[in-house]
């Protein structure tokens, strides 16, 4: 955490030259958070599978095919989140900083969760124009994905709708783009980067996915840099993943 996030908004103005060591530290914190959230999510997902699913002991290419089954892997983002989030909370406790105030955990205004909702429609449309035009399959189809009746399908609704984007939204708009905003990145650098890496994550999709992901992280980080608030993407990332999962399908 840097010295000038300790020393507070007073120090926001004065000369001493971004640091380096801003950028590392932040990326170190997110790593550590992606660890938690890797090995908690996994770990809780074993103890799943054996008292739910009567397995055991599964070899990784098992738990790969288990993973990959949406109620499961919702299963495992649910559980895994809250781990990451505590390393998060952790480093800036540790920095002397309050957590809602470093992660920016305040409540956008109607017209700025208006205007936000209004881009994010906008550029699915042209996402999804783009994509028929070119005769390419949408990235973001759920068909086949396999929940298990009703309660695996709320399961999948909870992860991918309010698990997923706040771990996500917490980490890269939140954590991420603080620590980096402060180090020789800047605001716009730190919202280019946090983009880059958030599209280059999501490794279950190709190049061109990924380059509507790292588009619609600019949408998410300029939001997040305009109205100061991690909240805000997370709405906004909440809701393209619950347009997602109601236009997909069908679901096993």
């Amino acid at each position: 955490m840097s010295e000038l996030e300790k020393a507070g908004p007073s120090a926001a103005g004065s000369t001493r030259p971004p640091r380096t060591w801003d950028f590392m530290q932040t990326l170190l914190v997110v790593l550590l958070a992606y660890g938690a959230f890797v090995l908690t999510g996994g770990f809780a997902l074993r103890l799943l599978l054996a008292a739910y699913g009567g397995t055991k002991n599964l070899t990784p290419a098992e738990f790969q095919a288990v993973w990959e089954q949406g109620r499961w892997q919702a299963s495992g983002i649910i559980l895994g989140t809250p781990a990451a989030i505590a390393v998060l909370w952790v480093a800036v406790r540790m920095a002397g900083r309050d957590f809602a105030d470093y992660l920016a955990l305040n409540w956008p205004s109607r017209d700025e969760v208006v205007c936000g909702f209004g881009v994010m429609i906008i550029l699915m449309t042209i996402d999804t124009f783009v994509t028929i035009k070119l005769g390419m399959v949408e990235p973001q189809t759920n068909s086949g994905i396999l929940v298990g009746g009703s309660i695996g399908l709320f399961t999948l609704a909870i992860g991918i709708c309010v698990g997923a984007p706040v771990f996500e939204e917490f980490v890269f708009r939140g954590f991420m783009f603080r620590g980096w905003s402060q180090s020789f990145l800047g605001p716009y650098g730190a919202v280019v980067l946090t983009a880059a890496l958030w599209a280059l994550n999501h490794t279950q999709y190709g190049w061109y996915d990924r380059s509507w992901l790292f588009a619609i992280g600019l949408v998410l980080g300029y939001f997040r840099l305009r109205a100061n608030s991690t909240w805000l993407p997370v709405m906004l990332h909440s809701g393209m993943n619950t347009g997602v999962l109601f236009l997909g399908g069908p679901y096993v």
